[in-house]
C-alpha cells in the first residue's frame, strides 16, 4: 500500500507539531499511513519542545506503510531546516519549497498515494525568490511542467455541512469584477462537477452559482455582472447537462435548508466562499485542490506562529485532510478502474 505525503509547511509554524499529534492518534481513529517530507532533526526537536513522546524513523516512501505503526516514517529533505517556532526565517524556504516538489513528484511518479500539505507563510518564500501566490498556484505550475501542458487549478474548502469554490482566489477585490468572465466560471464549474463524480462518488452533482453584487445584482439595478458574465455562464452549464442554479444572492444562500439543495456553491470571489466555508467547520473543513491528477488536501487555517511550539495546537484540521485525501484517492482509483 502507498502511504499519503506530507509537507509540513513552514517549520515555524504548527505544521511539524501537528503531524506528530495526528500520527500519535493514528490508532485511535485508524489513519492511514503518511509520512513526512521533513528535516528529521527538526520534528525530533519539536516533538520533545511540546512533550510529545514520537518515534521516528528514516524512511523511503516505498517502506513508509510498514513503520507506520510504529515510528513516524520520515522522508529526509536534502535542505536542513531550523527549528524557530513563531519566527518565518527565509532560510526554511528551500526546504518548504523541496517537501512541496517532492510530494507533488511522488504522486505523479505513483509513489504516494495523495500529498497533504500543511500551511505555509508567503513572506519567507518570497523573500527566497518564490514566485507564486501560494500552494495552489505553484501545484498547478509542477503538474502543468511534469504534463508539458497548462492545468487550471480549482480550490474547494470542503467541511461536512459546505463544500465551497472561489472562481477568482488570491486577487484584491476590486479587481474581481476585472478578472471574472463567463468562460472562467464554465471551465472552474466543469472541473468541480466532473471531481464531485470522480473523487466524491455524487452521481448527479447540483452547483450553486452565487452572484457576485448584493441581491445578485437585482437585475442589474445594484451591477450588471450578474446579468451580463453570470448569467450566461449558468446557461451554458445548463445547455451541457449539468446541474446548475444562479446567479443566487450570496446573503441566503448558506443557511441550512438553501445548503440542502446542492452540492457545491460556486462563489465570484476569495472571502465570499471561505467565510462561510471556516464559519460553518473551521476545525474541520480541508482545502482540496481539483484540476490535477493527483489528489491534494491541506488544513484549512493558516500557519499560527503566535501559538507554534506551545503545544496547543488542534490536529483536527489535519487529520480531516489526511482522512479526506484517503478517501478521494480510494474514490478516484475506483472510478478509474470503471
Amino acid at each position: 500500500m502507498t502511504a499519503i505525503a506530507v509537507s509540513c509547511g513552514d517549520p515555524s509554524g504548527i505544521g511539524p507539531e501537528i503531524a506528530i499529534a495526528s500520527w500519535l492518534k493514528r490508532k485511535e481513529l485508524g489513519l492511514s499511513p503518511f509520512f513526512l517530507l521533513a528535516d528529521p532533526e527538526l520534528i525530533e526537536t519539536r516533538a520533545k519542545l511540546v512533550g510529545q513522546h514520537c518515534p521516528i524513523a528514516i524512511s523511503t516512501p516505498a517502506k513508509a506503510a510498514a513503520i507506520f505503526e510504529e515510528a513516524l516514517p520520515i522522508v529526509p529533505l536534502e535542505n536542513l531546516q531550523t527549528d524557530h517556532p513563531g519566527t518565518p526565517l527565509a532560510e526554511n524556504a528551500a526546504g518548504t519549497i523541496e517537501a512541496i516538489e517532492r510530494a507533488v513528484a511522488l504522486c505523479l511518479s505513483g509513489e504516494a498515494r495523495a500529498v497533504v500539505t500543511c500551511p505555509i507563510a508567503k513572506k519567507p518564500l518570497y523573500d527566497a525568490g518564490f514566485k507564486f501566490p501560494g500552494h495552489t498556484e505553484f501545484l498547478a505550475h509542477l503538474t502543468a511542467v511534469h504534463l508539458g501542458r497548462e492545468v487550471t487549478p480549482v480550490m474547494m474548502l470542503a467541511g461536512p455541512l459546505l463544500r465551497a469554490i472561489p472562481v477568482t482566489i488570491h486577487i484584491g477585490i476590486s479587481q474581481v469584477p476585472i478578472v471574472l468572465t463567463t468562460q472562467m466560471i464554465v471551465t472552474i464549474s466543469r472541473i468541480t462537477a466532473e471531481a464531485l463524480k470522480s473523487q466524491f462518488g455524487i452521481a448527479k452533482p447540483r452547483l450553486a452559482i452565487a452572484g457576485l453584487n448584493p441581491h445578485a445584482g437585482e437585475n442589474g439595478s445594484m451591477g450588471t455582472e450578474d446579468e451580463t458574465i453570470v448569467r450566461p455562464a449558468v446557461d451554458i452549464l445548463l445547455s451541457e447537462g449539468i446541474d446548475a442554479r444562479g446567479p443566487l444572492p450570496a446573503d441566503t444562500m448558506f443557511h441550512a435548508a438553501a445548503r440542502a439543495t446542492y452540492d457545491v456553491a460556486i462563489c465570484m470571489y476569495h472571502d465570499q466562499a471561505l467565510i462561510p466555508a471556516k464559519t460553518l467547520g473551521f476545525d474541520d473543513s480541508v482545502n482540496v485542490t481539483l484540476g490535477l491528477p493527483f489528489i491534494r488536501t491541506s488544513p484549512d487555517h493558516g500557519t499560527a506562529f503566535d501559538i507554534a511550539g506551545s503545544g496547543i495546537a488542534k490536529p483536527d484540521s489535519l487529520i480531516a485532510a489526511l482522512r479526506l485525501a484517503d478517501q478521494l484517492a480510494s474514490n478516484r482509483k475506483e472510478t478509474l478502474a470503471v
